[in-house]
This record gives structure tokens, C-alpha cells and sequence, in this order.
């Protein structure tokens, strides 16, 4: 059954893909994710908020108002000091869908999601680092970009998720 559904997503990835009419790469950096606000770190005491999450995708236009594509986003964080101060590492692999639900000369309103996995990469000292996986998801209905040039804009979204509470950044029409 997975294998008919990971088949079946990718068959519909590649369709979108090949009626695609444009290419972005997006940039963004978001404070407070889903790994800091649950439990995406095997049960470990002691540990710190992350710094945020990096996110880098590329999205590619579906119709004049659906974006579809694929984003990487990284964190990490540590425990609290002590003999036993560890290190993890957040690798999350979203798809992403983003509508824009209104447009003008100056801004575009859009709603956006996205669902994945989050591989933490647990490094405890005095052990064997090890791999532990979750669901990932991003849920922002209220994001804002403003076109700085024919190719370039920065944007800004409120939601809650893997990539942030608040995430900004700058996308590159290609």
C-alpha cells in the first residue's frame, strides 16, 4: 500500500511538474517550530529551544494562483549543560502547497501547508548517534509577498509548523 501511494504522489508530482509555467527558489528563515513545541526528540530531558529553521525549496506554478514543490528545512538544538550535554540535528522534507487567495499591484495574500517527515538526528554523548522519524507539517493562512523586481520578492507568513511560527524570506523567480 505505501508503495502505491509514494507511486501515485509521484506520478501526480511529475504531471504538475510538466504542465508547470514557472520556477521559484525560496529562501526563509522561521522562528519557533513544530520540533521546539512537541516532542521531536525521543523523550530527552533538557532540551533547549532551537535557534529556528532554515528553509530552502523550489515551488513551481501549477496554475496563476497554485504553487506545488518540495522544501528541506534544518534545525538543531542542544540539551542543558552537564556530563551528559547532547546535540540534535532536524532534517525535515516537505511537499508544499501555496494559493494565493487575493492579488493587487502591490501584494499577493496566499494560504500555505505543507506535510512531510522530520528526521532528528540524536547525538548523545557517550553513545552512538541515531536517526528517529515524525510527521512534519506546516500550516500558515496568512502569508503576504511583495514583488521587489520582475523576478525577485521577499514574503512573510504566519502559521505554525516545521518551517515556524513567523517565517520570512526572499523567493527567486527563475
Amino acid at each position: 500500500m505505501k508503495k502505491f501511494l509514494l507511486t501515485l504522489v509521484a506520478l501526480v508530482g511529475i504531471a504538475f511538474a510538466g504542465s508547470a509555467q514557472k520556477t521559484e527558489i525560496t529562501v526563509g528563515y522561521g522562528g519557533y517550530t513544530q520540533m521546539d513545541a512537541t516532542d521531536m526528540h525521543d523523550g530527552w530531558d533538557g532540551v533547549n529551544t532551537a535557534w529556528g529553521g532554515l528553509t530552502v525549496g523550489v515551488n513551481f506554478r501549477v496554475t496563476p494562483r497554485l504553487w506545488v514543490g518540495p522544501t528541506y528545512t534544518f534545525s538543531s538544538t542542544t540539551t542543558k549543560g552537564g556530563s551528559h550535554h547532547s546535540n540534535i540535528a532536524y532534517h525535515v522534507i516537505m511537499l508544499n502547497g501555496r494559493y494565493t487567495y487575493y492579488r493587487n499591484s502591490i501584494v499577493d495574500l496566499y494560504a500555505h501547508a505543507a506535510v512531510g517527515a522530520d528526521i532528528s538526528h540524536m547525538q548523545p554523548r557517550g553513545g552512538d548517534a541515531y536517526n528517529k522519524g515524525y510527521f512534519a507539517f506546516q500550516i500558515s493562512p496568512l502569508g503576504a509577498q511583495v514583488s521587489l523586481n520582475r523576478s525577485v520578492s521577499m514574503f512573510g507568513e504566519l502559521g505554525f509548523g516545521a518551517q515556524g511560527l513567523v517565517q520570512v524570506g526572499l523567493r527567486l523567480g527563475l
